[in-house]
């Protein structure tokens, strides 16, 4: 990538677009139901949260991968994918938690640790996309 098209930064195109929200999306639902199972078995306490948020880091990686195939992103252009599909992603979470917090399990609790892992999740991913786009000197 020449310098001038790394400091104008790569656009997405509208098939890429489409196909990170529905990324976004997809992860969203599979992690919020995941998590909707494992939520009783006391992965929020103590020790355990501290080892699931620990295997997030790792987790989240081989899903990246697989979106910059799926998407055909070139260089530059994982942040930007990551951002949209993580926009996504908390915009259903927001969604969820307030309307329908069942999703996430029974209880209060439940909820906030589904919500708080998940925004983790997001938070890893833009990490994760911003390491990975790093420019190489």
């Amino acid at each position: 990538m020449t310098e001038a098209a790394y400091l104008a930064g790569p656009a997405l195109s509208r098939r890429q677009m489409t196909i990170i929200g529905v990324f976004g999306l997809s992860l969203w639902l599979a992690a919020a139901l995941l998590l909707r199972a494992i939520g009783p078995m006391g992965v929020y306490d103590g020790t355990a949260r501290v080892i699931l948020y620990l295997a997030i880091i790792p987790g989240t990686y081989p899903a990246l991968l697989l979106l910059r195939r799926l998407a055909g992103l070139a260089d530059g252009q994982m942040v930007h994918a990551m951002a949209f599909g993580t926009a996504v992603a908390i915009l259903m979470d927001g969604v969820a938690l307030a309307w329908f917090p069942t999703l996430y399990g029974a209880g209060v609790d439940l909820h906030a640790g589904a919500g708080g892992t998940i925004l983790w999740g997001g938070g890893v991913g833009l990490a994760l996309a911003f390491w990975m786009d790093r420019r190489r000197a």
